[in-house]
């Protein structure tokens, strides 16, 4: 069968990306073309995003990253041969030649987040319990001392009153500490005799040394510096430890150690920094709530798209300890409302059968989950008057709120189920705030902010794509079982910390927390794609299911490192057979997350593409059902 044609759409991305003489170099990974470019000036973005082909274009590292899927291959031979832009195979270095350069804040601000985002989900349940909690005694259905209230309420407050126990754990993996002597350091922290001496206003010393207690139930900043120092302490350790007694003296010393240090320098510092934050916060909106609400609110959306975020959970968790409720995730989030109704405004007012199905699915989780990654990244900032819009509205809401003095006494996200949570003073106006943002947002987005005129169509491209071996005889995509490459925790794609697969913009499927490095072949088939750093494999099934399987995030970087690759390209495989080998230490020493999406990239040739459930698994078995009809 005759090969598609990418030579238009090869055209068009050097057309936007400044032309040939506007690149230094190319190459690409499993899923995107990497540009780096001599003047980002003359990279027309927009025009780029609104391509037929083209998923998303992400500026990062000194790159223009064109997100392309599973064609990137083609498209790329398409872009070397056709436009004069010169493709260099040595992905490693044109990575490391536009690696990124981060400053403090902004190491600071992913570190906070990525410590944050793997205990979120309990605490957005959490307080979602507790807002059910408040609603319910407001009505009267409980009151606060029936055992009823009691239980529930511990299962709402236990995660913020133990807050520093989760922090340590997850902060531990992210400085690569012991976790458990890390939470062990927490529960010193929390532990009950010494709580009680701070209610109490004991004065302790530590060796004659006066203590500073300070309450460390539901902080943040102390244990996260905490684990920071372990770290560093524990280089050293084990550097000069023997091996012979390193495993019981070095958690011995790193007890005796950074307990003491913790109650005696880190948390008193760590205590007054969190107030100073908490306090200039509630100074700057003092001065003028509307203006400052405003601001809050315009900005929001750009924070977000960055995933900066939760970097702010720090100022939330201070609010709380401060103030006993917080204003800040109160300002911001009618900004939920305002993307889901610029997203409700595409749905309404696009023909386009495609874009409707996303749009309407984005809208409905933003209005009713609060996750509005999938609304900003896939609708609004893809045709950009949309997310303008939103901001605006996020900016007046914002204003509303502050002016009413809404506040939340626990950390939520801002959706329709989670607003029982936001009652007590302003409530009123939090709920019209986040009617306007909503509303306002779809009812502009509709008249002014969208046309299906944004979307560009090239030449239709009608060639079905060449079939890569001769044992795959079909022509057309049949029932199929994907199995699990390697042992591990099988998770949503939803959940994977990488916008592209978690939309599942490059295919349904499945993804895996791999135990071991083996990543085998989840079916018999024939290898269609091998890339050169060994981080990626493509596999057509003999049913015709198309199989990406990615190992970890960003490792494309890495150029090979920790990677041994056991396939070639058009070698027919069996269900099992080892096809990469994979350093998990390497990856994760580099700093990368293992996590590894296993996609069905032909997702549209099939009538339903499921997971078939999550959890620990073992390789072989099934993870993913493929149904053509």
């Amino acid at each position: 069968m005759a090969k598609k044609n990418y030579d238009d759409l090869a055209g068009n991305i050097a057309k936007y990306v400044g032309g040939a003489q506007n690149v230094n170099s190319l190459f690409h990974c499993a899923t995107r073309l990497r540009f780096k470019v001599k003047d980002t000036g003359k990279v027309d973005k927009k025009r780029l995003e609104q391509l037929q082909g083209v998923i998303s274009v992400i500026e990062s590292g000194g790159q223009i990253q064109v997100v392309i899927g599973n064609h990137v291959a083609d498209v790329y031979e398409a872009v070397i041969s056709t436009t004069g832009i010169k493709g260099q195979e040595d992905s490693g270095n044109a990575a490391a030649d536009s690696g990124e350069k981060k400053n403090l804040l902004n190491v600071f601000m992913e570190t906070v987040s990525g410590i944050f985002a793997p205990i979120l989900t309990a605490m957005c349940g959490a307080g979602m319990l507790k807002g059910i909690l408040i609603l319910l005694t407001t009505l009267g259905v409980l009151t606060a001392d029936s055992g009823t209230y009691r239980i529930l309420y511990a299962a709402a407050d236990g995660v913020f009153n133990f807050l520093p126990l989760f922090l340590a754990y997850t902060a531990a993996e992210k400085f690569r500490a012991d976790k458990f002597i890390s939470v062990a350091i927490a529960a010193a922290l929390v532990y009950p005799d010494i709580t009680a001496a701070f209610g109490a206003g004991e004065a302790l010393t530590f060796l004659g040394i006066p203590v500073v207690l300070v309450s460390y139930t539901s902080s943040v900043i102390p244990i996260i510096i905490s684990v920071y120092v372990l770290s560093k302490l524990e280089i050293l350790l084990k550097k000069f430890i023997p091996d012979m007694i390193k495993s019981f003296m070095c958690p011995l010393i790193s007890l005796i150690v950074m307990v003491p240090a913790t109650y005696l320098v880190i948390g008193p510092i760590a205590d007054t920094a969190g107030s100073l934050l908490a306090s200039g916060y509630t100074g700057l909106v003092g001065l003028n709530p509307v203006i400052a609400g405003f601001v809050l609110g315009l900005f929001w959306p750009m924070v977000v798209m960055f995933g900066l975020h939760w970097g702010f959970a720090p100022i939330v968790m201070n609010n709380i300890a401060e103030y006993g409720r917080d204003t800040l995730f109160t300002i911001t989030g009618p900004n939920n409302m305002a993307q889901a109704g610029a997203t409700l405004g595409v749905f309404l007012k696009t023909k386009n059968k495609d874009l409707k199905n996303l749009s309407g699915s984005a809208a409905i989780s933003a209005v009713l989950a609060g996750i509005t990654e999938p609304a900003i990244y896939g609708i609004t900032l893809k045709y950009k008057k949309p997310f303008y819009i939103g901001m605006v509205f996020s900016g007046i809401s914002g204003a509303i709120v502050a002016a009413c003095g809404a506040g939340a006494p626990t950390l939520l996200t801002t959706s329709i189920l989670t607003l029982p949570g936001y009652i007590g003073q302003g409530f009123a106006g939090f709920c019209i705030a986040c009617a306007i943002a909503y509303f306002g947002s779809a009812i502009v987005t509709y008249l002014f902010g969208f046309s299906d005129d944004m979307i560009l169509t090239p030449e239709p491209e009608t060639e079905a794509p060449e079939e890569t071996a001769e044992t795959i005889e079909t022509s057309e995509a049949k029932d199929a079982k994907i199995k699990l490459p390697v042992n591990g925790k099988v998770i949503p794609l939803s959940e994977v910390k990488d916008e592209m697969f978690a939309q599942e913009a490059l295919g349904k499927g499945a993804a895996v927390v791999p135990a071991d490095g083996k990543i085998c072949a989840p079916c018999d088939g024939v290898v269609t794609a091998v890339y050169p750093t060994g981080h990626a494999i493509g596999i057509t099934s003999k049913e015709g299911a198309e199989v990406l399987i990615h190992v970890g995030m960003d490792t494309v970087t890495l150029d090979g490192k920790g990677f041994k690759v056991h396939a070639k390209e058009g070698q027919a495989v069996r269900c099992g057979e080892l096809l990469i080998e994979a350093d998990l230490n390497v990856i994760k020493a580099a700093g990368f997350d293992i996590t590894t999406p296993v996609v069905i990239t032909n997702t549209d040739d099939y009538a339903e593409v499921k997971m078939a459930g999550a959890g620990q698994k073992r390789a072989g078995d099934v993870i993913i059902h493929c149904v053509s009809e």
